[in-house]
């Protein structure tokens, strides 16, 4: 429970923030941290980043004039602070909740939020854009892009820093390194060089210094400038930020306001051109002891008790299929020494925290670079290791050009194993994994698959590291398996090959993916109606099992295909299919079960599965519908059926 907090109370929009006294700031920076503590602790989301920019997100908002000013997020796991600040603090307690807050910053949720986010590496680019834009009309705010360490290891980071080093538009970037510290703080001495180099006094001398500098020969400007740089180099260090075109101030305590604050006024204030770094090195999880012991330091976290740290864990009854394929992994691992497994900063997130206490040295985390992980996976696959790079389906999107140049068309055996396929709750539409088979199944030389369970998980693993010739790719979700039995030993599948479930008439279904517990719910409820629908098992995207098809719009008057993937994918290939073999020129009614058209909000999954018209009761409706539309077929009249009220669009 909060206690009291009387300066917070003040503060409805950032406005009021900026008429509290200097001297309250710790005080309310304190009263901000608890009220984020309790408002985790009721709906669990991201907390250690965000009690790691409190007093930083404090500081930012008393010193800018926000919204004018604009105040770009980086990823957003660290935004919970600036939303209480900004106009949202009524409704913090709906974070991540069915309606409620997003989880990151988010364009149509707050003026205050000038750019979405969710993924990382975004910030400088996105603010080097709004600088432009400024400049271009003429206008006179500031742009601030806050960026992680962690972000900042990803290429695009460098790309944006790269462009504004070159450009004369104003851009304020803030490192917030909490975790592998560039340079470390050195005390009083470094907070009082890092505030003379950023004040006017200083600035103004090195203004001058640069306006000589151009009446040297080439040669003194060199000197000059490095006597410049290693300067402050030596003792604040920056110089890879110099190079890169950045005036580079820092590190400073970035939980410490009495450095903050006049280092933001000075840079505010500043008058000349460019952009500038501040590095600040804060704590993730500071300021609450739990989250401070953590050895994650309470990056994501359920509901958990305020006094105590202890979180609450859902009794499972079935394993988690990020677990499911660890263990499978490991289990073709301990066979065949060639296979590796490589992340992208998501060890513990894809299982792979797990292989690694088994596998340390064939166990390869490359930091937020999944680009760079798709070919690294490439480079090693053409020595003839078996690769497994195991991504976040949402994540993958972020190195299609790799997967496509780099792999697809060198037919590499490249293994990816992408974990979050489908909805994933309350992170909301930015880490949906929706459109993996689109892209995927669209490119020559791939084999996609789809497992229905835990059980073809492991599978589809096995599978996946039989395939030596070409890339593989196989999805599952996050969360808990069906509860089906997990056998100790993969079986290698007939690649294309799917498996009839439920043999029955009139109606088939062809399932990809979960969905297919789904399916053989609706046909259990139409049993009782004097229905049988066909039930089968696609198991492969790609390659198609025609066969199979054939067999089905051959021996039923209507097929449904379903899906947990856009517009474009499984359904689409069937079709495709369909339509070149002129098996669509009879009477046979197809109908197509995916996601709709638009991005779909947060929530809990089985909810989001229900909006998106993919529940049991919904592939029920479709398949009456389909059996009432054909006037050939009486099963309706005969049994007075009536479909269901719930709306299937």
């Amino acid at each position: 429970m909060v206690t009291k907090t009387p300066l917070l109370d003040k503060v409805k929009i950032p406005s009021d923030l900026r008429k509290i006294d200097e001297a309250d700031l710790r005080q309310l920076a304190d009263e901000l941290r608890l009220e984020v503590i309790d408002a985790v602790s009721v709906t669990g989301g991201h907390l250690g980043a965000g009690l790691g920019v409190v007093e930083l997100t404090v500081a930012l908002h008393h010193v800018f004039d926000t919204p004018r000013d604009r105040l770009v997020w980086d990823v957003g796991h660290q935004a919970y602070p600036h939303k209480v600040l900004t106009g949202r603090r009524d409704r913090i307690r709906t974070l991540r909740q069915p309606d409620g807050l997003y989880g990151f910053t988010k364009r149509s949720e707050s003026e205050y939020d000038p750019f979405g986010a969710a993924h990382s590496s975004t910030s400088v680019s996105a603010g080097l854009g709004m600088a432009v834009a400024r400049d271009l009309q003429k206008k006179n705010n500031h742009v601030v892009c806050v960026i992680g360490d962690g972000a900042m290891s990803a290429g695009m980071a460098y790309e944006a820093m790269n462009n504004a080093g070159s450009m004369s538009e104003k851009i304020i970037v803030i490192l917030n390194d909490n975790d592998m510290s560039i340079a470390p703080p050195v005390g009083a001495m470094s907070a009082y060089l890092s505030k003379l180099i950023s004040g006017k006094t200083y600035r103004s001398l090195r203004h001058i210094f640069k306006s000589m500098l151009k009446k040297f020969p080439q040669g003194m400007k060199t000197v000059a400038k490095r006597v410049d740089e290693y300067s402050r180099g030596m003792v604040v260090g920056g110089t890879l930020f110099e190079e890169l075109g950045f005036y580079y101030i820092g590190p400073v305590d970035g939980h410490n306001l009495d450095h903050l604050l006049p280092i933001l006024k000075n840079v505010r204030d500043d008058k000349s051109d460019g952009p500038y770094l501040i590095h600040a090195v804060t704590k993730k999880g500071h300021g609450y002891l739990p989250a401070e012991k953590s050895s994650d330091k309470y990056h994501g976290v359920n509901k958990f008790d305020v006094v105590t740290g202890e979180q609450q864990k859902s009794v499972s009854n079935a394993p988690s299929y990020t677990k499911v394929f660890a263990e499978a992994l490991i289990s073709e691992a301990e066979k065949d020494h060639r296979i590796v497994a490589v992340t992208a900063a998501m060890p513990s997130g894809t299982g792979l925290d797990i292989f690694e206490k088994k596998f340390p040295d064939r166990t390869f985390d490359v930091g937020i670079a999944e680009q760079h992980a798709v070919t690294f996976c490439a480079g090693m696959a053409t020595e003839g290791m078996k690769p497994f790079a195991t991504i976040y389906s949402t994540f993958l999107q972020r190195a299609y050009d790799q997967v496509v140049h780099d792999v697809a068309i060198q037919k590499l055996p490249v293994r990816f194993a992408m974990d979050r396929a489908g909805l994933v709750g309350a992170d909301g539409a930015t880490h949906a994994g929706s459109f993996d088979i689109c892209y995927l199944a669209t490119l020559p030389n791939f084999v996609v698959m789809a497992p229905s369970d835990e059980a073809e998980l492991v599978h589809a693993v096995a599978t996946a590291a039989s395939i030596n010739d070409r890339p593989s790719a196989f999805r599952y979700p996050r969360g808990e398996g069906i509860g089906v039995e997990i056998p100790k030993k993969g079986k290698i599948l007939e690649i294309g090959k799917g498996r009839i479930i439920k043999k029955g008439k009139d109606i088939a279904v062809l399932s990809l993916g979960p969905r297919l517990y789904e399916a053989l719910k609706a046909a259990e409820n139409l049993s009782a109606k004097g229905l049988n629908p066909t039930i089968a098992d696609a198991r492969f995207a790609k390659p198609l099992d025609k066969e199979l098809i054939r067999d089905l719009v051959k021996n039923h008057m209507a097929l449904i295909t379903i899906e947990e993937g856009s517009i474009g994918g499984f359904g689409s290939h069937v079709l495709n299919f369909l339509s070149r073999e002129g098996l669509l020129d009879g009477n046979l009614r197809v109908r197509n079960m995916m996601f709709p058209d638009r991005f779909l909000a947060h929530g809990k999954p089985e909810e989001q599965y229900k909006e998106a018209g993919l529940s049991a009761q919904h592939i029920e409706n479709t398949i009456i519908r389909l059996i009432e539309s054909d006037s050939k077929i009486k099963i309706l009249k005969k049994h007075n059926l009536r479909i269901a009220t719930q709306d299937t669009d």
